[in-house]
């Protein structure tokens, strides 16, 4: 099988002692994660889950620029029951080992091929920036995507590819799919923490709006010296150019089978309504319905072991149970994962 190059960054370890010191203690509280299903450890040949963003952060310290656990295998095979390999695709300021330590492992051990990239890296950028993912703009990191998931297709043989977005991820997958032509070989779209009507953030919406009108000669270059560090920020911002082009003939792509997973406790997607969808053969999960005990905010959701049984009830044809209820934290996941 040809291989698929996710675009690694150069591994760099510091070899401060504080680093250290937090690698030990977050390699304990990883240790006591469960994978999924509720066991105490992993079973033979098969890949720990942790769901804990503890985990995750241990994850960027030591393997900065590693593909996470379960992806870019290039032995994978496709099946009859798992005929399409999934992409994942991180949010802003994260990269592929760091946003998908959870997903990516839970999706291999149930036997899908897994891909991921980490896309918008900054030109140039020195380490540890070269590790941080997002920042160039939304129709930039969209080209990145459509050649990876090019390569991919080749290199599994596959026609479709099911994709799993968080965040200003699920801006790039919108951009794919509605002006690069991703509608015509992506069959399911999982969105994690999705903003399709953008957000307002610290109410940053409502102040650029205000800037237009009373203050419109200051505003470009406000927005230009923001756009120098993050070029896709002003973008997914609610009412923006961008989001106004991008949703002008609807919300969800033709032929595409989404599945939307929001929380209430989203500090970041504001509203969180911005990631529901009103649309014939759409999903839409609040996690809160599901489970009262998952608190889980914006970050904690990729590694929420209730929304990763949502993922997979979206990618697998087969029926399966309504997901468990878990102690989900805010920032923090659910570090023992226990199934009540």
């Amino acid at each position: 099988m040809p291989s698929v190059t996710p675009h690694p960054r150069p591994q760099r370890r510091g070899a401060l002692s504080l680093l250290v010191a937090f690698a030990v203690v977050v390699t304990v509280l990883a240790g006591a994660s469960t994978p999924a299903g509720g066991q105490g450890s992993a079973a033979p040949g098969r890949l720990q889950v942790p769901f804990s963003t503890l985990s995750a952060a241990l994850a960027g310290i030591l393997r900065p620029g590693a593909s996470p656990p379960g992806a870019n295998d290039p032995d994978c095979r496709l099946s009859a029951l798992r005929p399409r390999p999934v992409v994942l695709v991180h949010g802003l300021t994260s990269n592929m080992g760091v946003n998908w330590d959870s997903v990516a492992p839970l999706l291999a051990n149930e036997g899908f091929c897994v891909f991921a990239l980490t896309y918008g890296v900054t030109p140039g950028a020195a380490f540890p920036l070269d590790q941080v993912g997002g920042l160039t703009s939304i129709e930039s990191s969209a080209l990145e995507l459509a050649s990876f998931v090019d390569d991919v297709r080749t290199a599994t043989g596959a026609a479709d590819v099911d994709l799993v977005a968080q965040s200003e991820g699920t801006v790039v997958v919108q951009q794919y799919l509605k002006f690069l032509e991703g509608a015509e070989v992506v069959n399911s779209f999982v969105a994690l923490t999705p903003l399709y009507r953008g957000t307002d953030v610290a109410g940053l919406a409502q102040i650029r709006a205000l800037g237009t009108d009373l203050l419109p000669l200051l505003l470009p270059p406000v927005e230009s010296a923001v756009a120098a560090l993050c070029a896709a920020c002003p973008q997914f911002l609610n009412g923006s150019a961008f989001l106004d082009r991008l949703n002008a003939d609807g919300v969800a792509a033709a032929g595409v089978r989404y599945t939307n997973i929001v929380t209430r406790f989203d500090e970041l997607v504001v509203p969180f309504t911005s990631g529901l969808i009103d649309s014939p053969g759409v999903t839409n999960h609040v996690l809160q319905d599901l489970c009262a005990l998952d608190l889980a905010d914006h970050v904690a959701v990729a590694f929420d072991p209730v929304a990763a049984d949502l993922v997979l009830a979206a990618l697998d044809p087969t029926p399966m149970a309504p997901p468990g209820c878990r102690l989900v934290l805010p920032g923090v996941g659910s570090p023992l994962a226990a199934r009540l």
